[in-house]
């Protein structure tokens, strides 16, 4: 493999109207939120609304990394305690035969090092979804995106099923030909498999040491491996991916490796371009640790009320050797702290980030 990119300055660019762009994403965020909570009585987040598993495990780094693998909190071996939240895209809280795309949110625990801008708590979040591309091309084109999904919020939820089902029949016809649509999963088309076979990728990258990276995780136990592209049935279930994800993890464990993929070529990686896909053929992913979770409740009530209601995660959460890089990520560093405080703000306890040792009763 090439040697990996040294991180400069120049390789980010912020744009005339980045700053008004943001204030503009903020302002529909802020609108999914205030409709939320006065459908709900409570507040929700933005996006990825709804949890379907909530886990607790090890994340264990490996030994004996080479020099460029070995960086920011992958440096030593060692075991940090971690929470999983797996979610689909949506900021209101739809019944999962509206099929979406996925999410997978990691938190570490006890993560020493120097801290991001506003990260408070010893941390380190990793935030995924189920697609390696971030579809818009630039900011303007994720808010041209946002605003109908925000207009229609909480709104026509039949029809939303109804258009589920039609784009799903179309996604599967494409599937068979080799084809997988981000466009048609993002709109309702996601493939109703069980979520605990998916693969998750950071879509955007971030520092890693003095190079750039971008992350995966992927189900390596053979009983996660199973569900991979297991169809769900959901008539009438409204969540019945939670319900598939309460029963595997009442008698299976699972297991996932973690992978770091650096940026080789600027140029065929950029930093700017979201929508850019990194090469595996340029630079593969290679494995740095291993996530591991013993069989437990998946979810309840009282693991909700801890983590949906009381905790946040976002990449800006965690140490300065893996700043997020790019203007999504610029985004997100203020849309996600918006989110939060607006929760902090209108729930009866804080959200805040916990302290290890982590329990749900707590």
């Amino acid at each position: 493999m090439p040697k990996p990119v040294v991180y400069t300055p120049d390789m980010e660019q912020i744009s005339p109207d980045e700053a008004k762009t943001i204030a503009s994403i903020k302002q529909a965020m802020h609108y999914i939120l205030k409709t939320t909570y006065k459908d709900y009585g409570y507040p929700v987040r933005s996006v990825h609304a709804k949890s379907h598993a909530i886990l607790s495990g090890t994340f264990q780094v490996h030994e004996n990394l080479p020099e460029h693998l070995a960086q920011g909190i992958f440096k030593h071996p060692q075991t940090y305690c971690a929470i999983m939240r797996f979610s689909t895209t949506p900021g209101d809280i739809l019944d999962d035969n509206v099929s979406t795309p996925r999410g997978c949110a990691i938190k570490l625990f006890d993560v020493e090092g120097e801290r991001l801008p506003n990260s408070d708590g010893l941390v380190q979040d990793f935030v995924m979804v189920n697609s390696p591309v971030f579809k818009p091309a630039n900011l303007r084109q994720f808010l041209n995106g946002l605003i109908p999904a925000a207009a229609t919020t909480d709104k026509v939820e039949g029809l939303k099923i109804a258009l589920s089902a039609a784009l799903q029949t179309v996604e599967k016809n494409l599937q068979k030909v080799g084809i997988h649509s981000t466009t048609l999963a993002g709109l309702g088309g996601q493939p109703p498999t069980s979520v605990m076979g998916d693969n998750f990728f950071s879509q955007l990258p971030t520092l890693y040491g003095p190079y750039i990276a971008k992350y995966r995780l992927i189900p390596v136990s053979d009983a996660l491996l199973g569900k991979k592209n297991q169809t769900v049935d959901l008539t009438g279930k409204p969540n019945g991916l939670r319900e598939d994800s309460i029963a595997f993890f009442q008698t299976h464990g699972g297991m996932w490796h973690f992978q770091v993929q650096l940026c080789v070529d600027i140029d065929k990686m950029p930093i700017e371009q979201p929508n850019v896909e990194w090469g595996e053929t340029l630079s593969p992913f290679v494995t740095v640790a291993t996530l591991e979770v013993a069989p437990q409740t998946a979810w309840d009530t009282q693991r909700a009320q801890r983590v949906d209601d009381h905790m946040a995660f976002s990449p800006w959460h965690g140490i300065a050797e893996h700043r997020p890089l790019g203007a999504i990520m610029r985004a997100r560093q203020a849309v996600y702290a918006f989110s939060a405080n607006f929760r902090s703000e209108h729930n009866a306890k804080p959200v805040q980030e916990p302290r290890c040792p982590f329990h749900f009763d707590d």
